[in-house]
């Protein structure tokens, strides 16, 4: 008998309703892998740029999205060195291919799940979690004292990166899209909170109220995250790592996204040595380049000893497209993502 999984799967990138539930025959599992079992699967916005196509790093022709997952490992490589044992929870990263009910992939690329995680929040750890660290450590270089700028910092990416600045000593600052996402953060105990509104560098100027920004991690970008760098002070760091102005529907549309391009913040050299200001921008799937890296930085989220991450919308496995419909709409708050029962 033939072991199969199920994927949400893709043709080719340019629109999510080419996104489709198939099952597939499973492959021999290569020597130096090990097989994950999935039970939770965790959604980001390259999903919808990949499959959209408008990221970079988005693979030719057919491919299953997806970067981060959990679940129970089903089978060790022959040659596979890891401590990682059959039975073992687990979360972990994937260069694609995390829409799946079972995945073969790198034992470096997982890590145990602590114990009284659930596999959703498992699920939702390790890609906000490596982009808000290797975001606020390598490139913003946060320091003890220092104040943080964190746009929509009721998403998921945003929520891990007000936890680590806060864990670092560090004093975060949010920005986020509506009063109920600002009580979100009250109740999980921040209260430096700005609601956007159409002033946004008035509203950043009274809340700093005359302290210096040190850095900002904008996922945005346009005006907001050009106010956002006029107020930081001199030796300030604006780190990119998203462009959601830019997030399309089912289909980019291009025009749109044109104009955008044409609006989008520039920065001069010359300006950033008179100012002694810096702008830093990443691709997470760059990691995938730097294995010793990338282990240091997973290791590094996990030393951290944050609380579960934020699961604020669960949907099973065969609601993918509500999913992302949820994610997509600027309104979910934590993390999305998809979950599988055992079986």
């Amino acid at each position: 008998m033939i072991e199969t999984r199920k994927v949400w799967r893709t043709e080719k990138a340019g629109a999510i309703s080419s996104l489709k539930l198939l099952e597939e025959p499973l492959a021999r599992l290569a020597d130096d892998n090990i097989r994950i079992q999935v039970r939770a699967v965790g959604l980001n916005f390259a999903d919808i740029f990949a499959l959209t196509g408008l990221y970079s790093a988005t693979p030719e022709g057919s491919f299953i999205p997806g970067l981060e997952f959990s679940g129970v490992v089903s089978g060790l490589g022959k040659t596979a060195q890891t401590d990682l044992k059959v039975g073992d929870r687990v979360y972990g990263c994937t260069r694609f291919g995390g829409y799946a009910s079972v995945v073969d992939v790198p034992p470096q690329h997982c890590r145990k799940i602590p114990d009284a995680w659930s596999f959703a929040e498992g699920a939702a750890f390790p890609a906000q979690s490596l982009t808000a660290y290797y975001a606020l450590t390598n490139l913003a270089a946060v320091k003890p004292d220092q104040l943080v700028l964190i746009q929509s910092a009721a998403g998921g990416v945003g929520l891990q990166a007000m936890r680590m600045t806060k864990a670092m000593g560090a004093t975060p600052v949010g920005t986020v899209s509506s009063e109920s996402k600002r009580r979100f953060l009250a109740e999980h105990g921040f209260d430096e909170v700005i609601v956007r509104g159409d002033d946004f560098a008035k509203q950043l100027h009274e809340q700093l109220n005359g302290r210096p920004l040190h850095a900002v991690l904008d996922g945005i970008g346009g005006k907001i995250q050009k106010d956002s760098f006029a107020a930081l002070a001199p030796t300030g760091r604006l780190v990119v790592f998203g462009a959601a102005e830019f997030t399309p529907g089912d289909r980019p549309n291009w025009l749109k996204a044109a104009w955008l391009y044409l609006k989008r913040p520039r920065y001069d050299v010359m300006d950033m040595i008179s100012s002694n200001k810096s702008v830093l921008a990443f691709n997470l799937i760059w990691l995938w380049q730097e294995q010793a890296l990338f282990a240091e930085l997973l290791d590094g989220c996990a030393e951290l000893d944050l609380p579960a991450p934020h699961v604020g919308h669960e949907f099973d496995f065969a609601e993918a497209h509500e999913a992302i419909e949820k994610l997509r709409s600027g309104a979910s708050i934590g993390k999305v993502v998809l979950t599988l029962d055992a079986g």
